[in-house]
């Protein structure tokens, strides 16, 4: 396994995250515990979930997630193993503390407490806000569009609560998800500026078909130590190859979830996907764990979080971090990147 510092902290994270949204859905608690046993024997030593785990969120599933990864702890007595990330919703359903923002001082705190009940921890390594309060361009928007009128707790706001939680022992570190270059370097900024805890982190979307964060959040997360926690490396699967020439392959995401989400059927990202698939084929090499490598190399990115519902694609992503990618293959991915720029963003 390869290690990279979590930010400018002295944590040393597995450069592979055990993603986890898939269970209390997917899969079951036996499905989560096989696959917590087999990341930590591999070194995986980072874990990454969320309050409204699993995926697709509903009432009926929310904490789910939280809550198995809580008993394989109390079960191995291996949480000081393991450093454990995890996030408060964002604005969303009723069901979430009567919807709304989440962000102030009395939200934040009533989300972390529950939390760890879930997780039966009394500390949080990293604790995520999991997407903006702003009206802004993420989940599958490359153009902003400005809107007034939105109400959103202010960053230092944020911050001043968030120190106290950390001061109080219940979260070491900070980190955000589907953020943009204008939120990171504000929350950056202010936390030099009032000596407020800083961002150590950065969870958006980052696979060979959507490269958006190399434009702007690149130079930042390289230059603030404010690493980019890449999800969907594999873009819901569709950059295994198992969807190609239509394949639906049953119980697969796309098979029992497709009509959710979009963000990866797009006409260029098919096209693109199969000059992928070329150039995996040329260099005897699996797809899976070529995509998965190629993120791995990015010097801005700090951990690549995969999500596997079975043990077979388990392994394949978690062996991905020994196989080399050359100037020649890195060389073609990118001639793909420009005739298909970002096609799935």
């Amino acid at each position: 396994m390869n290690f990279k510092k979590l930010g400018n902290t002295n944590l040393d994270v597995s450069t592979i995250c055990l993603g986890t949204m898939t269970w209390g859905e997917q899969n079951s608690e036996k499905d989560a515990f096989d696959q917590m046993d087999y990341a930590f024997e591999k070194n995986v030593n980072f874990w990454d979930t969320a309050e409204i785990y699993a995926i697709p969120p509903k009432s009926s599933t929310y904490g789910k997630t939280e809550e198995m990864i809580g008993n394989w702890f109390l079960k191995t007595k291996k949480r000081s193993k393991v450093i454990l990330a995890t996030k408060i919703s964002g604005p969303g359903p009723s069901w979430i503390r009567g919807g709304g923002n989440q962000y102030d001082e009395k939200n934040l705190n009533e989300a972390v407490d529950n939390s760890l009940k879930r997780l039966k921890t009394d500390y949080i390594d990293l604790y995520q806000l999991h997407w903006p309060e702003r009206k802004t361009n993420f989940f599958g928007r490359l153009g902003y569009e400005h809107k007034e009128g939105n109400d959103w707790n202010k960053f230092e706001d944020i911050l001043v609560s968030l120190d106290k939680i950390i001061k109080s022992g219940k979260i070491r570190y900070i980190g955000l998800s589907n953020e943009t270059a204008w939120g990171l370097s504000k929350f950056l900024e202010i936390s030099q500026l009032k000596k407020l805890p800083r961002m150590m982190s950065v969870q958006n979307p980052y696979s060979l078909l959507n490269r958006s964060y190399e434009v702007g959040l690149a130079e930042i997360s390289v230059r603030e130590k404010s690493g980019l926690l890449a999800y969907s490396p594999l873009a819901f699967g569709y950059l295994t190859g198992k969807y190609r020439n239509g394949e639906l392959p049953n119980n697969s995401r796309m098979q029992l979830f497709g009509d959710q989400f979009s963000r990866y059927k797009s006409e260029n990202g098919q096209q693109a996907i199969e000059k992928y698939f070329n150039i995996a084929k040329k260099y005897n090499l699996d797809l899976t764990q070529m995509s998965l490598k190629f993120c791995e190399l990015q010097p801005f990115i700090t951990s690549v979080i995969i999500g596997a519902t079975n043990m077979e694609q388990l392994k394949t992503d978690i062996e991905s971090v020994n196989i080399n990618l050359n100037d020649e293959i890195i060389k073609e991915i990118n001639e793909v990147q420009k005739q298909y720029p970002n096609p799935c963003p």
